[in-house]
């Protein structure tokens, strides 16, 4: 299973230096259906485009940027793209993502998806989040491969799970914890922690004057076992962001 690191340009000679390839975050889509880049690493080559839909408008012309990405792969020796998308898709998203998956197995390139794409394009790799806060990681997992035709088809985009939830709680959505607000309630309450098994992630509970708390949360060993379960079941890749592993990168990787 590769492991790509995704790295914005300023902290891209940090990464680089733990040896695997990165997924340049580097891309966003602009008006009028242009590709915009910020400023990279003359050394960066190879790798991944990533570009990121955050605050950009309706693409219009889906073949233009298409065009756009296909030329920043040629120029830069990247492998493939990652479409970064975090909104609920849209027509227009949908319709560039499944051009752009044609484009790119044309050229012998690898595209990444949100699972939430998963009918935009049936050469492209899904991706799986693996922050979980209920049920079974591994059958996550095993349920993903059995709906999108095999594991090898999908990839893990490891997102490091810090979340508190009040007791009861209502919801599978907790309260997400910097690393620094966690790091304080471990300090404060010196609780002790538990491996949950199903979650693969760690946990505590510690209490106030009027409400007990569950914290959930990752680290470099749980991590580590997240990967190890999707490489044993074949994931074709993992992506690690590297502003939420950089404090544990080497002892994750």
């Amino acid at each position: 299973m590769q492991i790509f690191i995704a790295a914005a340009p300023e902290a891209a000679k940090e990464a680089m230096a733990f040896r695997r390839p990165l997924a340049h975050a580097a891309y966003r889509i602009g008006p009028d259906s242009t590709l915009l880049r910020q400023s990279l690493l003359l050394q960066a080559k190879g790798g991944l485009l990533c570009v990121s839909d955050h605050e950009a408008p309706a693409i219009e012309d889906p073949e233009a940027l298409c065009a756009a990405v296909l030329r920043e792969c040629s120029r830069r020796g990247y492998g493939g793209a990652v479409l970064d998308f975090e909104e609920p898709p849209t027509p227009d998203r949908v319709q560039f993502a499944s051009r752009l998956g044609a484009s790119l197995t044309a050229s012998r390139k690898t595209l990444y998806l949100p699972e939430t794409y998963c009918q935009a394009s049936k050469n492209a790799i899904l991706l799986i989040c693996t922050a979980i806060s209920g049920g079974s990681f591994t059958q996550r997992l095993e349920e993903a491969a059995s709906r999108h035709g095999g594991a090898a088809r999908l990839a893990l985009d490891v997102q490091r799970l810090r979340m508190a939830f009040p007791l009861p709680a209502r919801t599978a959505e907790g309260d997400p914890l910097t690393q620094e607000a966690l790091q304080a309630l471990l300090t404060q309450h010196t609780p002790s922690v538990f491996f949950s098994q199903d979650l693969c992630a760690r946990y505590f509970t510690y209490a106030t004057d009027s409400q007990t708390h569950f914290v959930l949360y990752d680290d470099a060993d749980t991590l580590r076992q997240k990967l190890r379960l999707g490489s044993g079941m074949g994931f074709h890749a993992a992506f690690l962001m590297w502003p939420e592993i950089r404090d544990i990168a080497p002892q994750l990787l």
